[in-house]
């Protein structure tokens, strides 16, 4: 929203010499954000030219350029000598004849940018013919500016070549930009603003003079009908809980809007376009309530407001057909002919034109959900929209219609009707029981009742400090009208610190209280990523949304519980709309990126969680925000929430050993990803067993390993990815996985781990080949081997596996390494051999291992 510093002193006082750079910082003491500072930063010479000739040359980019010669008056005369100005200029949308705004040598336009005579496609250029964005009139470069097009053909008809146009635009006149929050929909106005600025200069008294304050004459049976028929209202709101109609005749078209109005709306970055529609602008921009002005000669009788039909469209001012919604919100002629989308914008069937000579005056309040719903589902955001949509003042209708009436009658002739419609169905802001201490206790700074009082006041409420309920601490206070933003005791205490300046407020540094470090959670989840990564794996965050389809990517089983994913309502991506039941479905996604984008060896882990309803869920009930729910309601609210353990999961591809000088590399397999989640169990001293699971998807049936604790609590899986899967996926063959339950290992990890004694007496070991049954997991042959071989065996190794010649077919050789040691003696020879055999002869018991 942007405020000129002309206007602003019309409605607030602004001391002498103050700068758009001062009202800037006050507007922000009071949390209104400074967007920019536009104007006052032009030096001349600049100035309304005439284009006299031009040629147009083609450019070998594919650009062509005009060489264009300009009468700019005396100026111009002045700098070349009598001769016209020659310039280069890339824009087409103009003709010989047209006035525009031309900066000579020795002006500087905004941002420091210094215009001197320069060589450019092979002419010299003595100045430049300006486009909006250039001398801070607005945002458009799509073409120069035309002043006929631009001030309309009457206002431009008096200009010469020559004519000052910084003053003819009012560029040097400071204007300043205000990003306004949804929640201060009054600040889209230079009302509001200057209200905001008289509040950071302390609210002196007779320091602001709303422009609001018209008198309006009664509503009567005279006014223009008009009707509101909302059958279908949105969240229990009506759409249209006010419309006044105002209706003036007799005005002469031919007239133009004032030059002050033209120059204003120049300012604000609005384009002038007709006397009616500029000062339904100009009024808008003023006191923030849209207008709309209807050709009075183009309508039936009477308005009707109303939902919309099914079939419906309308052609809108932006010469746009548009299908509507039997949710959008129209005023129509009589109830049939659509005219408008209610506080978005009119129709072209029922515009003003160069004809129009009697006019309706529209003044309404929609209702903002109604509005920005209607907004968002046209696509069609618009200065009224903007505003009706962040809240518009419903007492501000009668008076910002008397405005527009008087200034269409001041500027335009004409008479205004006696009747008028004022079809009011509004309500009065609630009281609040506020307790005057609560500004003081929420910020932490002591504000005395009067100080609050006053504030509140200011602010425009209505302060009753003898009504029901009221005492030493309690006042009722009623918000105004333009404020329903303010509610509760913590709106009306985050009013008090703003006004009262939150400079006020000091700054005082916490002193933290002791705490109890990181949970047993916590350090797990990071000995585990820390483990991973120390593994060689680099951690990567994907979103948890995965496609219909990855469950049968995945070849899970029909009766998987994987398989029941919650849906989302509202997805990201309607591709996506499942939230992921293991981490590997998302993470699959960026392995694949990874490897299209040409990294061969890529090794990739992720910490998450996984959503696992275990079939349909329960449907969560909406409590009420006025109190805690109760126990019956929290217990629905529980059990329509999925359960959401935590995972890790990890992905190899290509060489975990890379090639060199110094040998061949070595490719990913399965032992890898069975390595890895060992890796981590080490890591937490958690112990676990490993053995062979033919049956798990989406992992190779003879390539995947199953991982468990030793009390047969399921940790998660490791190996080798289905080949099927990896054509599904698209993914490199030979590809390896690994998905693990991170609760459990945090569950598992809970008890303190007993340190063992560290032995300084050397160790014994020795070498065993066991020959097994090709189908007994190694896994229970170590097994048997740890329980047999007593206290003293310090570790078990797998170094050798023998298939082939001099072995018995469907049997394998397994080759162990024990190592013993005692913690007060060196073992003897005999020892060590006793315990080597009691582990051989407990793996012949449970296995049927043969010693080779």
């Amino acid at each position: 929203m942007r405020m000129p510093l002309r206007w602003l002193a019309e409605y607030a006082d602004v001391a002498p010499g103050t700068t758009g750079a001062d009202v800037a910082a006050a507007l922000v003491s009071v949390g209104i954000e400074e967007e920019d500072l536009h104007g006052g930063d032009i030096t001349g010479p600049l100035v309304v030219g005439r284009v006299l000739d031009f040629v147009e040359e083609p450019q070998k980019n594919g650009k062509t350029i005009r060489w264009c010669t300009v009468d700019v008056g005396e100026n111009g005369q002045m700098l070349t000598e009598g001769k016209h100005q020659e310039i280069v200029c890339g824009a087409l949308n103009f003709e010989v004849g047209d006035l525009v705004v031309v900066v000579l040598p020795g002006a500087t336009l905004p941002g420091g940018f210094h215009i001197s005579a320069r060589k450019t496609y092979g002419h010299v250029s003595n100045g430049m013919i300006c486009a909006e964005d250039e001398i801070g009139l607005g945002s458009d470069h799509e073409g120069i500016i035309v002043l006929s097009r631009l001030l309309g053909e009457e206002a431009a008809a008096g200009l010469k070549p020559g004519d000052d146009a910084i003053a003819l635009l009012g560029l040097g006149e400071e204007t300043i930009e205000a990003n306004v929050t949804p929640d201060r929909g009054y600040c889209f106005s230079v009302r509001g603003l200057a209200r905001e600025y008289w509040h950071a200069q302390g609210s002196p008294a007779g320091g602001y003079r709303d422009p609001a304050l018209v008198e309006t004459p009664a509503a009567n049976d005279s006014g223009y009908p008009v009707r509101v028929d909302d059958a279908a209202p949105i969240d229990g709101m009506t759409g249209c809980d006010r419309y006044v109609a105002r209706v003036i005749r007799g005005i002469d078209p031919t007239r133009p809007s004032p030059a002050w109005m033209q120059q204003r709306l120049t300012a604000m970055g609005m384009r002038p376009i007709s006397l009616a529609v500029d000062v339904t602008n100009y009024v808008m921009l003023a006191v923030g309530q849209p207008l709309h002005a209807f050709d009075l000669d183009k309508l039936s009788g009477s308005v009707v407001v109303r939902r919309a039909r099914a079939g419906e469209s309308l052609t809108t001012l932006d010469d746009v057909s548009r299908k509507l919604s039997p949710e959008d919100l129209l005023v129509t002629d009589g109830g049939e002919r659509v005219l408008a989308i209610a506080g978005v914008m009119g129709g072209a069937s029922s515009e003003v034109d160069d004809s129009t000579t009697d006019i309706l005056i529209e003044s309404a309040h929609f209702d903002p959900t109604s509005v920005a719903r209607t907004s968002r589902r046209h696509k069609l955001v618009t200065e009224a929209s903007k505003r009706y949509e962040r809240g518009v003042d419903p007492r501000l209708a009668p008076a910002a219609a008397q405005l527009a009436v008087d200034l269409l009658v001041e500027h335009g002739g004409g008479t205004v009707d006696e009747g008028v419609t004022d079809v009011d169905h509004t309500t009065e802001p609630s009281a609040y029981l506020l307790d005057v201490t609560e500004p003081g206790r929420i910020v932490g700074l002591d504000y005395p009742r009067e100080r609050v009082v006053q504030i509140l006041r200011d602010l425009g409420c209505t302060v009753d400090e003898t009504g029901e309920g009221t005492d030493d601490t309690h006042v009722l206070v009623t918000p105004p009208s333009w404020r329903p933003d303010l509610v509760d005791g913590p709106d009306y205490a985050e009013e008090v610190a703003r006004i009262d300046g939150y400079n006020n407020i000091p700054s005082i540094t916490p002193t933290p209280v002791g705490g109890q470090g990181l949970t047993h959670g916590q350090k797990t989840r990071r000995v585990v990523a820390n483990a991973l990564a120390g593994a060689g794996l680099t951690e990567v965050l994907t979103y948890p949304f995965v496609a219909e389809s990855v469950a049968d990517d995945l070849m899970l089983p029909a009766d998987d519980d994987r398989r029941h994913a919650v849906r989302i309502a509202n997805p990201l991506s309607e591709e996506r709309p499942l939230l992921r039941t293991s981490v590997l479905a998302s993470l699959v996604d960026a392995l694949r990126r990874n490897v299209a984008r040409g990294h061969k060896d890529v090794s990739v882990y992720e910490l998450g969680l996984v959503f696992r309803p275990g079939g349909p869920l329960a449907k969560a009930p909406i409590p009420s925000v006025l109190s805690r729910p109760d126990d019956e309601t929290l217990e629905q609210l529980y059990a329509a929430v999925p359960a959401q353990p935590r995972h890790a999961a990890l992905l190899m591809t290509g060489q975990v050993e890379p090639a060199g000088w110094w040998g061949p590399g070595r490719a990913a397999d399965w032992s890898d990803a069975v390595a890895a989640v060992e890796t981590v169990a080490t890591a937490l001293a958690v112990q676990v067993v490993v053995a062979a699971d033919s049956g798990h998807a989406p992992w190779h049936p003879g390539r995947c390993a199953r991982i468990t604790l030793t009390d047969g609590t399921l940790v998660g899986h490791a190996g080798e990815l289905h080949p099927k899967v990896l054509a599904a996926l698209d993914l490199p063959a030979r590809t390896v996985a690994a998905e693990f339950d991170v609760d459990v290992l945090v569950a598992a990890s809970a008890e303190p781990v007993q340190a063992r004694p560290f032995s300084t007496f050397p160790p014994a070991m020795t070498d065993i080949a066991l020959l097994v049954d090709s189908t007994v997991p190694a896994a229970d042959v170590e097994a048997a081997l740890r329980r047999g071989a007593g206290a003293s065996l310090e570790s078990v190794t797998l170094f050798d596996v023998y298939e082939g010649e001099r072995i018995e077919a469907g049997h394998r050789s397994l080759a162990y390494r024990l190592t013993f040691r005692a913690p007060d003696r060196t073992l003897t020879t005999d020892e060590v051999n006793g315990f080597r055999d009691a582990a051989v002869a407990a793996a012949a018991e449970a296995t049927g291992a043969v010693q080779r």
